[in-house]
């Protein structure tokens, strides 16, 4: 898949495009992709996905926006694996946020991406104060020569599928449901840093990925862990602001892995959560935050003898 980033020249190609931040790839993102994708083969362009960077709603409400759902990274490889041959980041600043709709079309869609044929969602906007929607689009499209379709909402197990449904569903600690949503397990993925080696003096050495912003979700979860040299291991993590001892602004994950001995530092690691086990306490003390630590890794090793 080829990624670009920032201002487009002048496209060289043609493309069947679809549009949104598609945070999270989830299952109504999958139906836009998939059906662009079939487009692109049955029209013969370059099948290809307009998103933004950073999110629109990052850039106007700054911390008061909704937590993400996967990073830049992640969504991209989601995308990739679903088939797309283009993804274009456009950044969204000041300038971009103050495109008026017709220009827009004109820079982005006409001129950067040579688009000939569009897919949007139903309640699609675009341009400064967000005056686009559908209908200038399809006038826009007739007047430049792009065909413009719009997805319907795509409903799964009585639930219309969103990435705020998938937020609720992290935040209430339901995995199983924002599994069923997302069509795939929740997964964070990020490079291991040094930290305070607290867990180490405890007897359970966790592997810190930092967190730049607030994620969906928070507590104590079952989780597997991709990366690692030989393979998937196993273990139990905690997402939090760690109350008890040295306390962090913005929440930290730590993954304690089983049955490894190893330094991780500097690997890039996908953290796969399964089963939220608790909220995070805080306790007193050192001693009573062991135990704690210890009953979670109990609890955590039974999921998995009962799961396989």
């Amino acid at each position: 898949m080829v990624v670009t980033h920032g201002s487009l020249q002048r496209a060289s190609g043609r493309c069947a495009l679809t549009i949104g931040n598609f945070d999270g790839v989830h299952r109504g993102h999958r139906a836009l992709v998939d059906r662009v994708s079939a487009r692109a083969r049955e029209l013969d362009l370059t099948s290809c996905v307009l998103t933004f960077e950073p999110h629109p709603r990052e850039f106007f409400t700054g911390e008061a926006a909704p937590a993400r759902l996967t990073r830049l990274r992640d969504k991209l490889e989601l995308i990739e694996a679903a088939g797309v041959a283009r993804v274009h980041i456009a950044r969204f600043d000041r300038r971009f946020a103050s495109l008026p709709a017709e220009r827009f079309v004109e820079e982005v869609l006409v001129r950067g991406l040579a688009t000939r044929w569009l897919l949007v969602g139903r309640d699609f906007r675009f341009g400064a104060r967000r005056t686009g929607d559908f209908a200038a689009l399809a006038a826009a499209g007739a007047r430049y020569g792009f065909e413009v379709e719009s997805m319907p909402d795509v409903p799964f197990d009585g639930t219309r599928v969103s990435s705020s449904a998938v937020r609720a569903a992290l935040a209430a600690g339901q995995l199983a449901a924002a599994e069923r949503l997302l069509g795939h397990p929740y997964t964070i993925s990020g490079r291991v840093a040094h930290g305070a080696k607290l867990g180490r003096s405890l007897g359970f050495p966790t592997a810190n990925i930092v967190l730049r912003r607030p994620p969906p979700l928070s507590g104590i979860f079952v989780v597997e862990v991709d990366g690692l040299a030989d393979g998937m291991r196993r273990g139990v993590a905690s997402i939090g602001r760690r109350p008890t001892v040295n306390p962090v602004p913005v929440p930290l994950l730590e993954v304690h892995l089983f049955d490894w001995d190893g330094e991780l530092y500097g690997e890039h690691l996908r953290v796969r959560f399964l089963k939220k086990l608790r909220d995070e306490q805080k306790y007193d003390g050192l001693e009573a935050l062991k135990q704690a630590i210890a009953r979670d890794a109990r609890q955590a090793r039974g999921y998995f003898a009962s799961h396989g």
